[in-house]
């Protein structure tokens, strides 16, 4: 998966690799490898070179895209951007008049739909909630409109990239 972050203004590219537990990191041409594990919900103890780190991270509520990241006395907000996202909602926006790509950020599973195909719905408002890495995304409407299609299913496996809604 690959990720922009920007953390006290500065931008670093991530690309993520996850398999299992393990964690392959490359940040800005560094890399990192990582044992990672989530004892409780929100909190992760990250094991690299024979240290254990515990962080605690919370999404912001107001903010989605801001993840704040405490570790030992050391607090950051995050924020966290998909270069595919990115160009999914510009070419939503685009499209303003017509239909708008409700798309998985990020592989995962469908844990909830929100909406049913025909709904009519408000700009923001939550129609799937996709689980990827632990977290659950509400994945939100771009625009106000009515449900057009809605190709998501409870339990569904998501590749980023796929299509879980048609707006129109």
């Amino acid at each position: 998966m690959k990720l922009t972050a920007e953390i006290e203004n500065e931008q670093q590219s991530l690309d993520l690799k996850r398999e299992g537990e393990r964690v392959v990191a490359d940040v800005d041409g560094r890399r990192y490898e990582v044992v990672a594990r989530e004892p409780e919900r929100g909190v992760y103890l990250l094991l690299a070179d024979g240290h254990v780190y515990e962080c605690r991270v919370e999404r912001d509520a107001a903010e989605p895209a801001l993840v704040h990241v405490h570790t030992g006395k050391q607090s950051y907000t995050v924020k966290l951007t998909d270069p595919k996202r990115l160009r999914a909602g510009q070419s939503a926006g685009a499209q303003a008049d017509g239909a708008a790509q409700v798309i998985a950020v990020m592989p995962g599973k469908v844990v909830r739909v929100l909406v049913e195909q025909g709904a009519t719905i408000e700009a923001g408002q939550g129609i799937v909630v996709v689980e990827a890495m632990k977290m659950q995304n509400e994945m939100k409407s771009p625009r106000a409109g009515r449900v057009a299609e809605l190709q998501a299913r409870p339990g569904a496996t998501v590749n980023a990239g796929d299509v879980l809604a048609v707006i129109e």
